[in-house]
Formats: structure tokens, C-alpha cells, sequence
């Protein structure tokens, strides 16, 4: 007879139950399988647990209890409302709501579980967990390290031994652990980490920024006597921290904010991923001494781990991975739901506990990585043809994800995206999925921002989006069985024809501009270049899309005539006229296709500045 036990991850911010349905560990529940682990009683006394009272979080903190893990194993009595409670028995409150969702999936009485703790809480921490699970009605069978979990999930439970660090970053708590597996036996070397730093304080960064914005603006201090919209910006700024995990801007729009002298104040703010990074770089760079000090403790370098893996929903943020990928070399690990992998983890055990032969979390993920190729500096080299994910195989699926790129010239009107699936950093030795254009953009002096969408479902289907950010023009295509593996046959002919395609743009490009030192294009090339046929070019913040850098001699003449024409006042009459006469000899030069004149043209007008400029 095979038990029912249930997995628990009885978190800081979230709570989740797993265990074992159909043929695989899955968490229980509806939406997102997630319960905020927040407790509290409305105005009219109804218990609320979960989202609803988090909801009223803000607007009723003394009704309203959150973060209770951080109690567990203190002997404290919890207000709430006009009652009080041990940390235990807001736990066992959390505990019920969740044996609740397990019963309504299975139809019978949950009665055993695993229940996930950090590594390094105390036996009295320990304890309490228990208690509050025995609070809940539940046998509770294990008590399971939360790091142990996670590599149960990622099946670091097998036959063979593994050494992996987790990094584990929730919304309350941080901590890292290093531990190494072998079998059912799960050691834990060293843990490190903060009980008191998370994805709220990233929230709180945010919030601030949102609350000073509008202060500059109406000279209003929300903090102080503007509870609703306080809390309304609360809200705005979570939802923010989350987009810009997936998307490199995101608009805070919030309407009637608050009303003064009977009109209504609004707050519209555009927020980037680069300045949101920077207001929580220097938290996330105390977690990396934390990650020092683990390893040094554990007398392990990062060349000894076999795997980083990214536990907790604020490791979303790019910035995370790619600070560790830095400092150790190491592609850390996401491809099971970084908020639910400890859940998944206890449910692993759980089965096994109750009979089932469970190895690892089965999860969709796309086993190829896509993007589009782009211009971009190789070997000090500009090559049109590099290539850097935005999808990266392991994705837990569906995933959308969006990067920021720019044009490749001045007043450059479409851009041609290609995008390949592959994992080589040269486009060419990847797989061409797909290609379009985009046609219409603004013609700009300075490089043209462009945001490529891309979005993979579970059935394959790979959808992209091209947007100009300033006009919102876009273009998009959808691939059909992107996840499908190629055949020999159907990789060999994809190549050949890249190799025909490019071969004849390289023909094209050699014929059209000299070397770098002399680079000049014909005028119909040109023109071709900025009404019909460019692409996009890499880009100060990331890269895309591109493929020719010959334009750059037209960009850097018009470049500068600029600076001779801010210089002009400064001139002697005599080198006024002269650099005057150079403006409208390289412009005639542009329209004629006329190279040897435009070299000449640009190199006199070159030296003519240097001479102005040293003056």
C-alpha cells in the first residue's frame, strides 16, 4: 500500500506543497502554486490566510502577520489584531491552508509530510517547524534541508557523487549552502547568508525611487499620511522588479495617486533594468561575500563545484547570474522553477517516502538556446554575425524573455532580424529559424533603440517581436516546431545556404568599402543601406541584429561635420570658410558615390580640427 505524504516549503515569503500525481512530483493548487505566508484578520474579524491577507498587508500591519518563518524557535508572543499567537501556531494557520489545497486534489484526509527548513536554522527552529506542522494535524516524517531539497529536485540524488553550491535569494531571506550528494545521502559542508535581505528590499529600493519621483514632482511625501497610495506604489513597485527580470523597461503608470486642492495627481514613470540594477547592486554584492566565505568554509574553490543552482523567485534578476557566471566561471542552473524548486524538492522525498520511485523534478524545458545574430567586436574585430542568446537552453518552459538593442548607422530606416537556434557564439555554425524586416523606423542621428521579443511555448512554438522603442513599429513571426530536432540533412542544408547567402553579402561588402583606415562607400550602397536593406548593430547596453559596418565612414563624416559646425565660432574667418567649403565637398561626395573625394574631403577637414581644437 503506497502512502499519500505531501511535500511542504514553508517559506519566508511563499508557501508550497508538493507530491506525486499521475507519474511525475507536481505542486498542488491553483494559479501560480503559491500561498503567501501572511496571516491576518479583516476589520470584521475573518481569518484571512494567504493572498487575501496579504492584500490588506499594507493598509492594516497591526491585523496582518508576514515573515513569521524569521520567529520560528523564539518564545514570543505575536500580536494580531486583538489576539496573540506563537510563532508556531501562525506557521500551523499557513500549514492547514496548504494540507487544504492537497485535499482538494486528492479527495481524501492528508495526514504526512515533509517539511523544508534553511540548513542552518537551530534545533529550536527545528522544533517549532514540527510543532507547527503537528499544530496542523500532520505526521510530520522529515525534517528536510532546504539545499538538500533543491538538489533533490535537480536530481543530485542519484548513484554518483555531486558537489553544488545553492543560492538561494526569496523574498525575506538569503542563504548559500554547499553541499555534496551521493545517493540518498545529502551533505551539507558550510552555509552562509542574511535572515534579513531579500526581494523586498529590492521592492523597497524601488518603491523609494517611485515615492521620491513623485515627491519631485508634487512636493507630496507619500510616507506620511497617504497610507492607500502608499500602498498602491507598494504594489506598482513588486510588479516593476518582476517585469524588469524579463524585459529591460518597465512604465509605472499609477492614476489619482492623491488628490490636492481637487485635482488629481498621477505618477508615469519609465524605469530601465540598468538603473534598477544599480539601485540593488550593492545588495547583491554582499550575497557574493556571503558565496566567499561558503566556499572558504567548506574548503572548496569554484573549480571543485559541479553545478550552481539558483533557488528563490528574486534570482530572476540578470544581474545575479551573470555576477556569479563573473566570479566563477560557472553557468549557474535554472531550469527548475527557481520559486518552487524546494517544494519540488520535499515533494522528490515525499514520494520516495511513500513508495513511488521518484529520481528527479520532470519539467519542460527548451533544450536549445535561440537569438538573433547581431553586430558585435570579436577578436577586436567587427564581425556582423555574433550571437548571444536571449532564450538559453534549461529555460523552464513557457518563457518570455526581451533584450535592447540598437541600429547599426545614422538614420537608418529597417532593420533585418535573423534569428538562430544554437548555442555557438558565431551565428553562422547555428541554425537559421527564421528571418524578417522592419521597416519604417525613425531616421535618427544617433543609434535607433530596438527591443526584440521572444516567446516559446510548451507545444514549440517560438514567437519574435521587433519593436522600435521610440515609434512602437514593430514586426513579428511565429516558428513552428522550433523545439523540433533538425536532422543532419536539414543543418547541412541550412548552412550551405548561409554559406551561399553570405558569401555573396561578403562579395557585396568588399566591392562596396575599402579597408578601416579608408572605409567609404558608393552613394547607392548608401542609400541602399539607409532606405532599404540595413539591419541593427550592437549596442552600448547589449547587442543585436546586424550586419553590415561600412556606413560607419558616412556616420563618422557627419559626425564630423557636426563638430566642425559647433567649432565654427570659434574659427579664424580664414579656416571659418575653409572648413565651410569641406562641409559641402563631403556632402557632394555622399550624393555623387564619389569615394576618392570624400576621403580627401574627410582627412583635410580632420586636420583642419585638430589644429582649431589645439588653439
Amino acid at each position: 500500500m503506497i502512502d499519500l505524504v505531501v511535500g511542504i516549503d514553508l517559506g519566508t515569503t511563499n508557501s508550497e506543497i508538493a507530491a506525486y500525481v499521475g507519474d511525475r512530483v507536481r505542486l498542488l493548487g491553483s494559479g501560480t502554486k503559491m500561498l503567501p505566508s501572511c496571516v491576518g484578520f479583516s476589520p470584521t474579524g475573518e481569518l484571512l490566510v494567504g493572498q487575501a491577507a496579504r492584500n490588506q498587508q499594507i493598509l492594516y500591519p497591526e491585523r496582518t502577520v508576514r515573515s513569521v518563518k524569521r520567529r520560528m524557535g523564539m518564545q514570543e508572543a505575536v500580536p494580531l489584531g486583538d489576539k496573540t499567537f506563537t510563532p508556531q501556531e501562525i506557521s500551523a494557520l499557513i500549514l492547514r491552508e496548504l494540507v487544504q489545497w492537497a485535499r482538494s486534489e486528492f479527495g481524501q484526509p492528508v495526514e504526512k509530510a515533509v517539511i523544508t527548513v534553511p540548513a542552518y536554522f537551530s534545533d529550536a527552529q527545528r522544533t517549532a517547524t514540527r510543532e507547527a506542522g503537528m499544530l496542523a494535524g500532520l505526521e510530520v516524517v522529515r525534517i528536510l534541508n532546504e539545499p538538500t531539497a533543491a538538489s533533490l529536485a535537480y536530481g543530485f540524488g542519484d548513484a554518483s557523487r555531486h558537489t553544488a553550491m545553492i543560492y538561494d535569494l526569496g523574498g525575506g531571506t538569503f542563504d548559500v549552502s554547499v553541499v555534496t550528494a551521493e545517493g540518498e545521502v545529502t551533505e551539507v559542508l558550510a552555509s552562509h547568508g542574511n535572515n534579513h535581505l531579500g526581494g523586498d528590499d529590492f521592492d523597497d529600493l524601488l518603491l523609494e525611487r517611485l515615492e521620491q519621483e513623485f515627491e519631485r514632482l508634487y512636493g507630496i511625501d507619500l510616507r506620511h499620511g497617504h497610507a492607500a497610495a502608499h500602498a498602491r506604489l507598494w504594489w506598482a513597485a513588486e510588479e516593476a522588479k518582476k517585469k524588469l527580470s524579463f524585459e529591460p523597461y518597465v512604465r509605472v503608470r499609477e492614476e489619482n495617486l492623491v488628490i490636492q486642492n481637487g485635482k488629481a495627481l498621477h505618477l508615469d514613470l519609465e524605469l530601465s533594468r540598468t538603473e534598477y540594477e544599480e539601485m540593488i547592486l550593492r545588495l547583491v554584492e554582499s550575497t557574493l561575500d556571503s558565496v566567499s566565505k561558503t566556499l572558504s568554509d567548506a574548503g572548496k574553490g569554484a573549480s571543485d563545484l559541479d553545478a550552481i543552482l539558483l533557488v528563490g523567485g528574486s534570482t530572476r534578476t540578470p544581474l545575479i547570474s551573470r555576477l556569479l557566471r563573473e566570479r566563477s566561471g560557472i553557468e549557474p542552473r535554472q531550469d527548475v522553477h527557481p520559486d518552487l524548486c524546494v517544494a519540488l524538492g520535499a515533494g522528490v522525498l515525499a514520494s520516495r517516502l511513500a513508495g513511488h520511485e521518484v529520481e528527479r523534478v520532470l519539467v519542460d524545458i527548451s533544450p536549445y538556446s535561440f537569438g538573433p545574430s547581431h553586430l558585435g567586436d570579436r577578436g577586436g574585430v567587427l564581425y556582423p554575425h555574433c550571437y548571444r542568446p536571449i532564450i538559453h537552453r534549461n529555460t523552464p518552459l513557457p518563457i518570455t524573455r526581451t533584450e535592447s538593442y540598437w541600429t547599426a548607422a545614422s538614420y537608418q530606416k529597417v532593420v533585418h532580424v535573423e534569428i538562430y537556434q544554437g548555442e555557438d557564439e558565431d551565428a553562422l555554425k547555428n541554425i537559421l529559424v527564421g528571418d524578417f524586416r522592419v521597416e519604417g523606423l525613425q531616421p535618427t542621428e544617433e543609434p535607433n533603440e530596438v527591443l526584440c521579443r521572444m516567446s516559446l511555448d510548451v507545444d514549440g512554438i517560438l514567437h519574435v517581436t521587433a519593436t522600435e522603442k521610440q515609434t512602437g513599429k514593430s514586426k513579428h513571426i511565429t516558428v513552428a516546431n522550433a523545439l523540433q530536432t533538425k536532422t543532419a540533412a536539414e543543418i547541412e542544408a541550412a548552412r550551405q545556404r548561409l554559406k551561399m547567402l553570405y558569401s555573396r553579402r561578403a562579395q557585396s561588402f568588399d566591392d562596396s568599402f575599402e579597408t578601416r583606415e579608408g572605409q567609404v562607400a558608393s552613394a547607392p550602397d548608401l542609400r541602399a543601406e539607409v532606405e532599404g536593406e540595413s539591419v541593427a548593430s550592437a549596442s552600448p547596453p547589449s547587442e543585436i541584429l546586424l550586419r553590415r559596418a561600412g556606413m560607419e565612414a558616412v556616420s563618422d563624416a557627419r559626425r564630423l561635420i557636426d563638430r566642425s559646425r559647433r567649432l565654427l565660432e570659434k574659427m579664424h574667418p580664414d579656416d571659418k570658410e575653409e572648413a565651410i567649403g569641406l562641409h559641402e565637398s563631403i556632402e557632394t561626395a555622399i550624393d555623387a558615390g564619389d569615394p576618392a573625394t570624400l576621403e580627401k574631403a574627410i582627412k583635410d577637414l580632420g586636420e583642419l580640427l585638430f589644429f582649431v581644437e589645439g588653439q
